[in-house]
Order: C-alpha cells, then structure tokens, then sequence
C-alpha cells in the first residue's frame, strides 16, 4: 500500500493533534506520587464535576468520608484541586498566606463577578498578594476594611445605625392588639436586613433605599453561578448582568452626588482607596456591587436559621426567653411600660443565646475558603504543584464525627456553652468565619446583627408555622457566594404580639462594644 502526499500531510496533523491532546492531558491531569492521593471519581475526567452539580457542598464531606485523607486532590478539566479536611493542615495553609494565596483568587472572582474593566482589573492586579509590600488596591483595601470594622467607634456607629433600622423594621411587622398577621419568613428577614445594612455603611443617600435597586441586587445574586461558570454569559446571563448593570448605575450616582461623604467609615475608606489607586469611578460602582454581596448575602440567612431552630428546637425558645427577659430593663414612661434591650449586655449575659447562634453558624454553614498555590511548595509531606487551587470547605470539618463527636449531624443549642468547652473541638475547628489572614472582617458586624433581630423579635413576638409543623426547608440551590446555606423555600409564619406585652414600648440600645465576643481563636488574641 502507498501513501500520497496528502496522506503524509494528513498523517503528520493527526499525530500532531494527537501529541498535543497526550501532553496537554498528561500536564492537566497527570499526577505526581509525591502530590496528596486522587480522590476517585466514577467517570473519568468530568466525574467530580458531576458529583459537585448533584451534591453541591455536600460533595466535598461525601469525599472526605470516602478516602479517610486528611488532603487530598480532585482534578477538573481544566484545573487541578486540593482539598484539606483537617484543622491541623489548614492551619498550617494559612501560616504561608503568600505561596498558597487568596488575593489573586479573590481578584479573579470580583473583576468576573463585577464586570470590571480591563483598566480596573489591571490596578487590581498590582502587588495583588502583597510580595513587594503592602501597598496598591488589594493590600490598601484589605487594611481599610479590617480597621473599619474592627470593634470601636467606627463599627460601633454602624452597629447603633442598624439597630435603629431593625428596630423599625420590628415596629412595622408587630400586629395591633389582639391580631396576627402572615408574613414569608425568610423574605421579610431579608428586606430588613437589607434596610438595616445598607443604611448602616451607605448612610442617607443609600442606593438601596429604592425598592427597584434592592430588588435588583437579589437578581444579580441569584444568577451568580450563569455568570461565574455559564457559557457566554452576555447571553446565558442575560438578567442578572442587567440587574448587576442597574446597581453599578445606582452606584455611581451615589458617588456623583456626594452619597460617600455621610456614609460609614467602612463605605469610606473602601472609596477613598480606590480613588488613591486611580479606579476609574464606574469601576469603584461596579465594585461596591460585589462589596455588597460580602455584607448581605449571609445575614439574612444566619437570621432565617437562627430564628427557625430556636422555634423548632423543643423547649429552647423558653429557655432563650428567660435569657434576654432577665436583661430587658423595664420602666415606665408616661404611664407606658418600657422595655429597653441593650445588645452589648446580652452578648454578656445570655450565653445560650450565643451558643445557640455558634450552633447555627457551625450546622448551616458550607462555605469554601479557597487559595492558589502560587509556587510548588509542600504541605507537610505532600508537594503541591504551582497553579493548582487548594480548597478548605468548612462543611467537612463541620461534619466530622472524629471532631465533635457522634451528634455531629445533630442540631445541639447547648454545644458552645462555656461548661461544655472539655466536650467540643478547639476552636480552629470552627470554621464559619474562615480564618488566618482571611478571617471575615465583619463578623462582629453580622453577630451584632444577627443576635438584635433574633433577640428583639422573641421578646415582642410569638411565631408559629401556618403550615402547623415546623420543617426545615432543603438547601440545593444555595448560591455559589453563600457561606450560610440558603433556603430553597421560604417559610409561611403566623405572627402575633408576645402575650403580656401588648402595650410595651421597646427600646434597642447598644453601649460601647470594645469588648470582643471571642468566636474565633483570632478574636482572643484581639482581645488580649
């Protein structure tokens, strides 16, 4: 048999397509012994995709279980990954924050996410992991942000701002004498604290404040994933980058106006870093956009859950009941009973209270704090390739039965009392709010938060489910942005004046919150 010249030509393409495909493979999904064990996975190649669409955050514990490793790899098309499941690898990650780094993964995410321009993101991009000091838009806006919200004056402000909105939002929800009224759960809880949080960093002039705005920004959030992973988004996700568009605009009149200069320090010092590092303004809108998903998108939900388990949790409510009524100071004002809630003397006083939310935050939480090995390193004995991504999901130290014991599924209110400390993990095992140089720097905002709604509302509120039986809504759909699980659907509630306390009227303080409420082991040393 012979061959012609273009048999030879078509030949030689085919085995350079072929040599091509061979190396690429190899260098994608090649696997270096040295490097922790590959995960399996039941078809080749696309089979932890697969697992990840069916089981969401669930996958990774379902893994976890499956190989018994305290690290193992996943490989993806397209993208090798590390997986860490136990708090004393973690630990060690985050003591080499600059060879397995967060920065540069956060600027992929947020100038994606955001729309940015390609301007913008080349700012963002300088010095992004700090190597050459702490200097540009990435390090500027980290050091900003920790200093706004560390607790004091600056946070404290905005704490007292937002007790003022939830206060409100409470006084419009509360029935007149002697009638209920039926509200969504989930959906009221989060229309105020949408109201609550954007006041509070936003100031007067919040974009928020127009319903169409706030309405928007949810639409933006729940089509995060079509934009992140969907395949020409300009046109698979056509809505939600309008509605991020119809924000960014909001924004930027915000900004033109004047809005920033009575806005918290927070709001501020996140502008003025921007404009130091020249982002153009239509960046800094697009931007704040995305700032907002870090201050609302967990909230609501930590509130929805807390609110719902201690409802549903037999004898609980009671018991968290007698908590805050021993703090609840009363007078009388004009022939009125008054009964005044200081947040900061609850946080002291009512540790079931804080036990019960530690719970909440420990049992619904699936968020993934993620890094990118930026240099091939080892951690302890296993070599990391350089351009892999390292993922810690605190699902599966959430749900390690070697951890916490053999009621690790179980919802336990009583975990973190300070008497049950000889009974439960140290406290790097939990993992709610991250930790090391990433740990969430509005954690003490969203507690505050969090434990106002939950307290208030009990005090002055009964609640009961129209449908007669609480339940606990599933958890599929939750965003790809979320750290507390999202409910797949909201919750019917009847609600009623607190018997007794029909013609009280309630007062919400905060005193000076310098004291830290140590959730995490980054909080006691804050405090010392």
């Amino acid at each position: 048999m012979s061959y012609s010249a273009s048999d030879s030509t078509l030949f030689l393409i085919v085995a350079s397509i072929v040599t091509f495909l061979y190396v690429a493979t190899h260098k994608m999904f090649g696997h270096d012994p040295r490097e922790p064990p590959l995960a399996p996975q039941s078809i080749p190649i696309v089979g932890h995709m697969v697992g990840l669409a069916r089981s969401s955050f669930n996958y990774y514990v379902d893994l976890s279980h499956q190989t018994g490793l305290p690290i193992f790899t996943m490989t993806l098309p397209g993208q090798k990954m590390y997986v860490v499941t136990k708090p004393g690898l973690i630990q060690a990650v985050q003591k080499q924050h600059k060879t397995l780094a967060f920065p540069p993964i956060e600027a992929k995410f947020a100038s994606k996410v955001c729309g940015a321009s390609l301007e913008a993101q080349a700012i963002l991009d300088k010095n992004i992991n700090g190597d050459e000091g702490d200097f540009g838009l990435s390090m500027e806006s980290y050091a900003g942000m920790r200093a706004a919200l560390k607790p004091g004056s600056g946070l404290d402000d905005m704490n007292r701002n937002m007790i003022h909105e939830i206060a409100k939002s409470l006084d419009i929800l509360q029935p007149v004498k002697g009638e209920s009224r039926t509200v969504s759960l989930n959906t009221w809880l989060r229309d105020a604290i949408t109201t609550a949080t954007t006041r509070s960093v936003y100031g007067p002039m919040n974009p928020y404040d127009d319903k169409a705005i706030a309405d928007a920004f949810w639409e933006f959030e729940s089509g995060l994933m079509s934009i992140l992973v969907g395949f020409l988004p300009s046109i698979t996700a056509r809505k939600p980058i309008a509605a991020r568009e119809k924000v960014s605009k909001a924004f930027e009149a915000y900004y033109k106006a004047g809005g920033v200069k009575k806005a918290s320090v927070l709001a501020q010092t996140r502008y003025q870093v921007e404009i130091d590092n020249n982002v153009p303004l239509e960046d800094i809108a697009r931007y704040e956009v995305g700032g907002s998903i870090a201050i609302l998108v967990n909230t609501a939900p930590a509130a929805f859950w807390t609110l719902l388990l201690l409802h549903a949790h037999p004898g609980l409510l009671d018991d968290i009941r007698k908590e805050v009524d021993a703090f609840t100071e009363t007078t009388t004002e004009n022939g009125t009973t008054v009964k005044t809630i200081d947040i900061t003397t609850l946080k002291a006083n009512c540790p079931l209270l804080l036990s019960s939310y530690q719970e909440v935050l420990r049992h619904r939480s699936m968020g993934t704090s993620v890094r990118e090995v930026r240099e091939d390193t080892y951690l302890d004995q296993w070599l990391l390739k350089k351009g892999a991504m390292l993922q810690m999901p605190s699902r599966v130290i959430h749900q390690d039965a070697s951890i916490w014991g053999s009621s690790v599924t179980d919802f336990n209110p009583r975990r973190f009392l300070p008497e049950e400390a000889q009974n439960r993990p140290r406290d790097v095992c939990f993992r709610a709010f991250g930790g090391g140089k990433t740990l969430c720097p509005g954690r003490h905002f969203a507690t505050n938060e969090v434990l106002a709604v939950v307290a208030v509302f009990i005090a002055r509120l009964d609640m009961k489910p129209v449908e007669r039986e609480w339940t606990l809504p599933t958890t599929a759909n939750t965003n790809v942005a979320a750290v507390i699980m999202e409910p797949d659907n909201d919750i019917d509630v009847e609600i009623k004046t607190r018997k007794g306390f029909e013609d009280v009227k309630w007062v919400i303080n905060l005193d000076k919150s310098d004291k830290i409420f140590a959730m995490v082991t980054e909080d006691s040393t804050e405090a010392t």
